[in-house]
């Protein structure tokens, strides 16, 4: 019997139904300890489609630059990529945050003290984080944020974290 046009359709979709699709949460959640304040949040911050303002409050507090204690915005678009990473390793525990938001004058005194401090940091506009996740290797999280293709990401071997962000997509090793 030839396959015509509506056989092919219904053959389709009926594969489309006995493969099972990715399911998308309805709520998307992170649990992140803060390496420099000791503070750990488990936060859900979307629901069906919208941002918590509340929640966005807490880890943009959270999130806050360590050394002046500014809070900065946080774009929630990183915490989606964070959401992302940690689901996609499976994680259990919590990602720990080595460094989120920088004050700009934070940022400047570390790019004119310290290596590898870019001056126009993404860190300054709340769309960049340093991070660990102590039950997976830093190869393996370098791996699966390479992997998402969402931003930049580099490694950092010898400091102890990786770099997540959601600006172009490049990568590199610090």
């Amino acid at each position: 019997m030839p396959l015509d046009r509506r056989r092919f359709l219904a053959w389709g979709a009926g594969l489309a139904l006995a493969r099972p699709a990715l399911a998308q949460p309805q709520e998307r959640r992170l649990l992140l300890h803060n390496l420099h304040t000791e503070e750990t949040l488990d936060v859900v911050y979307w629901v069906q489609g919208r941002y918590i303002d509340s929640a966005l409050a807490d880890l943009n507090h959270l999130l806050r630059d360590h050394r002046s204690g500014e809070v900065g915005p946080m774009a929630p678009a990183l915490f989606d990529l964070l959401h992302d990473l940690a689901r996609s390793l499976e994680a259990r525990g919590p990602i720990e945050i080595v460094s989120a938001y920088r004050a700009p004058a934070t940022n400047e005194w570390l790019a004119q003290n310290t290596s590898g401090v870019a001056r126009a940091s993404l860190h300054t506009r709340g769309m960049a984080a340093d991070i660990r996740l102590p039950e997976r290797s830093l190869a393996e999280l370098h791996q699966a944020a390479l992997a998402l293709g969402a931003g930049g990401v580099g490694l950092y071997e010898a400091s102890g974290f990786v770099h997540v962000d959601i600006g172009r997509v490049r990568h590199w090793v610090g």
